[in-house]
């Protein structure tokens, strides 16, 4: 499927969501942008003040389609691919991947756009960039949205500390191994499109026009590379099996980011489907520490997924959220 066709796709289900408001029917534009040394393609609905949609592994950003057309009602809707997925750049060395390029990729991507403030939505692997950001560089965020994404203090101390994470995270050394790309795009990604789509196909909330783009973004020269290299640049994950629980300091957990450095201050909604079978939902006991103003918003019949499984429930805690 080509990005033409993934658009009109995407604009069909923006129709048909929409027309139950009503509302107009946002066209979603491609751009590119070069910035921080590296070119992004993100997609753009709406206009108005910036919101910035980061995606998770291993999605990109068609992760938000649905967002976009819903916020670029009232907002500049962006949803990047992040660098090394999809048809964004894709460096080979993977200290390119260090959390200090993933942020400034942000932060110039906003200056780009011409915002000097904006609301930051993110999941997975996005989210350890949000957090990151929303420390380092709070006078650029005004609201911050974490989905499924733990803060690296709290996330450290649990790969230090908690036996049943450090079980849900062995899959985390996988993909740091050599190995993770031969194993991860057997017989045609299957593996990743069990993991990612295959509750989705079968409840409903994917169909195969997206595990055609799906597969079509996998499939891109250097993509899963690119993908994998976030968890080996900042080398997070449990304990090797040989060294024990005890000795968590093997990998550091923190996604390359010092936990002294991760307090949060601008008002932040985390929202978490507590049946997340990798990221457990005592990521979220003692995250009010590191976040002096936080809202907490649990799913109870949301897995890691949750953006796919509730968009309208996920949807709605966001708008609340930012209205406040």
């Amino acid at each position: 499927m080509g990005y033409r066709t993934l658009t009109i796709a995407v604009l069909l289900i923006a129709g048909t969501t929409l027309m139950a408001e009503p509302k107009k029917v946002l066209e979603l534009k491609d751009h590119y942008a070069e910035v921080n040394g590296v070119r992004l393609h993100y997609v753009s609905a709406g206009k108005g003040p910036l919101i910035v949609f980061l995606h998770g592994f291993p999605e990109f950003w068609y992760e938000w389609k649905n967002q976009l057309a819903v916020f670029g009602q009232d907002h500049l809707a962006v949803a990047p691919d992040m660098r090394g997925y999809n048809l964004s750049a894709k460096p080979a060395e993977v200290d390119q991947y260090q959390m200090k390029y993933l942020i400034e990729d942000v932060r110039a991507l906003a200056v780009h756009l011409g915002h000097k403030k904006f609301t930051l939505v993110a999941h997975d692997w996005g989210g350890a960039v949000a957090w990151a950001l929303a420390s380092a560089h709070p006078e650029l965020i005004e609201k911050l949205v974490i989905v499924n994404a733990p803060h690296p203090a709290v996330f450290a101390r649990l790969l230090r500390e908690d036996p049943k994470q450090q079980q849900a995270s062995q899959y985390m050394l996988m993909f740091r191994s050599p190995q993770a790309e031969a194993a991860l795009s057997a017989s045609h990604y299957a593996l990743l499109d069990n993991i990612v789509l295959g509750p989705g196909l079968k409840n409903g909330f994917f169909n195969e026009d997206d595990q055609k783009a799906y597969i079509e973004a996998w499939s891109q020269p250097g993509a899963l590379t690119g993908g994998l290299n976030y968890y080996r640049a900042a080398q997070v994950g449990p304990p090797p099996p040989a060294s024990g629980a005890s000795a968590g300091g093997a990998s550091s957990g923190n996604f390359g980011v010092d936990p002294a450095k991760l307090t949060v201050s601008v008002p932040t909604l985390v929202i978490w489907g507590e049946k997340d079978t990798a990221l457990l939902t005592e990521n979220l006991d003692g995250l009010d520490q590191f976040v002096p103003k936080l809202t907490i918003k649990r799913i109870p019949d949301g897995t890691h997924w949750v953006i796919h499984e509730k968009p309208d429930e996920v949807n709605d805690y966001i708008r609340e959220f930012i209205r406040k």
